[in-house]
């Protein structure tokens, strides 16, 4: 197992649309992918409130690859995007890293 952190920089004020878009429309599109989340954060207590953190569980990099690119390339997740940037964009700035899990972790 492997898992796929992916952090999320909001513009100003975008962060709602973010979270909405996620809990109404993205999760139910990861479903019929067999997208599996392991979390989402937002930030408490930290350098910006404007961030969404969230890890995606993953079998292999094959896994991801063909998910994530079918996932990406879905006619209801492009709507879903467009819809939700209608009054603007979302996203400053994303970054993702490939995570393993290390030989004394207790997720494996």
């Amino acid at each position: 197992m492997i898992h796929e952190l992916r952090i999320y920089h909001c513009l100003p004020g975008r962060l709602p649309a973010l979270l909405k878009r996620f809990e109404t429309r993205t999760l139910k599109i990861w479903e019929k992918h067999g997208i599996r989340q392991a979390g989402f954060w937002t930030v408490m207590i930290g350098e910006s409130n404007l961030v969404l953190y969230y890890l995606l569980a993953w079998e292999s990099l094959a896994e991801r690859e063909t998910k994530w690119s079918a996932f990406t390339a879905d006619p209801e997740w492009i709507a879903a995007r467009t819809e939700s940037e209608k009054e603007g964009s979302i996203l400053a700035k994303v970054t993702n890293e490939i995570l393993q899990p290390t030989a004394f972790s207790s997720v494996k």
